[in-house]
């Protein structure tokens, strides 16, 4: 798989920032700040937040309080970011390449091409059948190819390592390198390691 050479240059920045369910605050966050090449782990224990500040920082529900920017970001060229939650958005009789494709047409045919992205994600021999016949591993990896098809410099990942064996883990890494080489950046919610440079932690927990 080959990407286009696009460098990014956005850089996260969230200040203030109060988040939760409906009125309810869950947590708070005084700066929170990702440059360009830089990924966040977001860690805690269970019910501390980590998905709604992640769909938070994503814009997919409002902030209670407190400012997010995509520093750099030029609304003109679309989007910022990708949200990749800890469901697949899979339609058990809609294919493979087609459900890839739905995607690609709905955030934009700005990456690789279908064919390419099912390579990079190991689901070549998987194109024509229907998404349900897919194991709950390759599901994920569908879900994942959703990134490469529609460039865009932020990642908003929940658990995504979820269902991935030790094989698909490794190209969840692989592809966050290659993200991160070309100053993309990341924010991930997830209890597991994923081994990959210019990733830290962000630690939430009862004064969050």
């Amino acid at each position: 798989m080959t990407h286009r050479q696009v460098q990014f240059s956005v850089f996260i920045k969230a200040l203030d920032l109060c988040f939760g369910r409906g009125e309810s605050m869950l947590g708070h966050v005084d700066r929170l700040e990702v440059s360009p090449g830089e990924g966040l782990l977001l860690r805690g224990p269970n019910g501390v937040g980590k998905s709604t500040l992640l769909l938070t920082l994503a814009g997919l529900i409002p902030a209670l309080d407190g400012t997010i920017e995509f520093v750099g970001h030029d609304p003109e060229d679309g989007p910022a970011a990708h949200y990749c939650g800890h469901k697949n958005a899979v339609r058990a009789r809609l294919g493979v390449a087609e459900t890839l494709g739905f995607w690609a047409g709905l955030n934009g045919r700005t990456g690789v091409s279908i064919d390419d992205a099912l390579g990079a994600v190991g689901l070549t021999q998987a194109a024509r059948l229907d998404a349900g016949y897919l194991s709950a591993g390759q599901q994920r990896r569908l879900a994942l190819a959703r990134l490469l098809v529609s460039e865009r410099p932020v990642w908003f990942l929940d658990e995504p390592t979820a269902a991935l064996d030790t094989a698909g883990q490794a190209l969840l890494a692989e592809l966050l390198r290659q993200h991160l080489a070309r100053g993309g950046s990341a924010v991930i919610a997830t209890h597991d390691d994923i081994p990959v440079e210019g990733l830290r932690v962000y630690q939430l927990g009862a004064k969050a």
